[in-house]
């Protein structure tokens, strides 16, 4: 490997690094302003390293059918959910003869198997949906992807599938109401080991109490984030190999890549299969510490959050799927919530040669939105802006399209652009010098030079 490409996968780790660091040091200090204990602090940062891995994930894979091949996959909610029911079927515990027939029993079977089971349902569905729809215009498998999602998603609220006989066993995705596991934590022998506990016994007097919670979730992030970096590696070697660079091929011009003799059909679906197994992947590391499954998880909005991670770190680069994962996740996700509570509690923030930037709650928040315009048109702001401020909750989800909007037509092509990535992993400049020695290397995406 030609010492430009570790050049470029070193800064690009250091890229990651530092934008992961800036986001930590931003919400340690929004703790202290908000006067966290160790332990709030601890927590609040495995919650936001857990949001940033699981939509890395995710981000990654829709960047392998988006980014590579140019598949537009909105269904995402749905391959996760696929994954996750059939991991929760395969893996969960039988029932007892006494647990009473509402209870929902599973097949027993190990947990990696019911993983690998799970990966491999997201991604027989994906061949399912890929089939028909990649014979038609692109446009006609984002109509059958999202169509997939929403029949996913109503399959396992169904009330007739919460429940039904296979093979003697009382199996079922529990409906509405959602699914125990009831299997043990696969990490429990991590948690019950020596040094762990030693650890723990150590950090409690630290923190004023008990840290194993949170210090169990803090370590179950960290784990998720090492399945990132597995991800990007598969996908950056992926990229490389040949089989990547007809994927590249087929994004830039199919029917290029069908004169050369390639079956772009065959490249596309096994790309789509590939990134929906990771996407089953993903929905099974997400939800399977949870003790349950909880069906609103796999609501449309879920696809419309990893769309914007991708499109804030720009499609084409697995180093942009991670960096905009923990854009979203940090600034859009989790913190307009940190703002709205250092705006609530009236925090008083010293700035340097200034004095003070105080934050005051305002005062009487309309109920409505009719509440809050009306004063506007006679020069009050104040309503309206209380009234942001008391409904961010429900207005993330306005505040997440205003930033899209504004992306799209400014960086359309992400925080880090249009990057180049080289069609091969060793230098194709001609041996001993010359004029074409400071020629750049080709590359296959058409890409212009950073």
């Amino acid at each position: 490997m030609s010492s430009r490409i570790r050049d470029f996968d070193f800064n690009d780790t250091l890229l990651i690094l530092g934008v992961l660091f800036a986001i930590y040091v931003v919400y340690l200090g929004a703790g202290s302003l908000l006067g966290y204990s160790l332990r709030g602090q601890l927590n609040s940062l495995a919650r936001l390293t857990f949001l940033i891995a699981v939509y890395g994930m995710l981000a990654l894979a829709l960047n392998l059918q988006w980014g590579y091949t140019g598949l537009f996959n909105i269904g995402i909610a749905g391959f996760m959910a696929v994954g996750l029911y059939t991991m929760a079927i395969l893996s969960k515990p039988a029932a007892s003869a006494t647990a009473g027939a509402a209870t929902v029993s599973g097949l027993g079977l190990p947990l990696w198997v019911g993983i690998l089971g799970g990966m491999a349902a997201a991604a027989i569905l994906g061949l399912l949906v890929a089939l028909p729809a990649l014979r038609l215009r692109a446009d006609y498998l984002a109509i059958v992807t999202i169509a997939m999602s929403e029949i996913v998603r109503f399959t396992v609220t169904s009330d007739q599938f919460q429940q039904f006989t296979l093979f003697g066993k009382t199996l079922g995705t529990g409906g509405g109401r959602g699914l125990l596991l009831n299997f043990t934590d696969p990490l429990q022998p991590l948690f019950e080991s020596g040094p762990y506990t030693a650890l723990e016994g150590a950090l409690n007097p630290m923190f004023g109490g008990s840290i194993g919670p949170v210090l169990d979730s803090l370590t179950y992030a960290v784990i998720l984030m090492g399945f990132v970096a597995a991800f990007y590696w598969l996908l950056k070697r992926t990229g490389e190999s040949p089989f990547g660079r007809v994927l590249k091929a087929i994004r830039e011009d199919e029917e290029v890549a069908n004169a050369l003799g390639k079956n772009t059909d065959v490249f596309k679906i096994k790309s789509f299969m590939l990134g929906c197994a990771l996407m089953g992947l993903a929905g099974i590391l997400w939800q399977m510490r949870q003790g349950a499954i909880t069906p609103t998880s796999f609501r449309p909005q879920v696809t419309f959050f990893v769309w914007l991670a991708l499109i804030i770190g720009g499609a084409g680069s697995n180093t942009g799927s991670v960096l905009g994962a923990a854009v979203f996740a940090g600034a859009l996700y989790q913190g307009p919530l940190y703002l709205k509570n250092i705006i609530r509690g009236g925090i008083d923030i010293p700035i340097p040669v200034f004095g003070h930037l105080v934050f005051q709650p305002p005062a009487g928040a309309p109920n409505t939105f009719a509440g809050a315009l009306a004063p506007i048109f006679s020069g009050k702001l104040s309503p309206m802006v209380a009234y942001v401020i008391g409904s961010i909750n429900a207005l993330q989800l306005v505040i997440m399209g205003a930033v899209l909007i504004w992306i799209m037509q400014h960086r359309p092509e992400g925080v880090l652009g249009h990057r180049k990535e080289e069609a091969a992993s060793i230098p194709l400049t001609r041996p001993g010098g010359g004029s074409n020695e400071s020629q750049p290397t080709p590359a296959t995406d058409g890409g212009e030079e950073q």
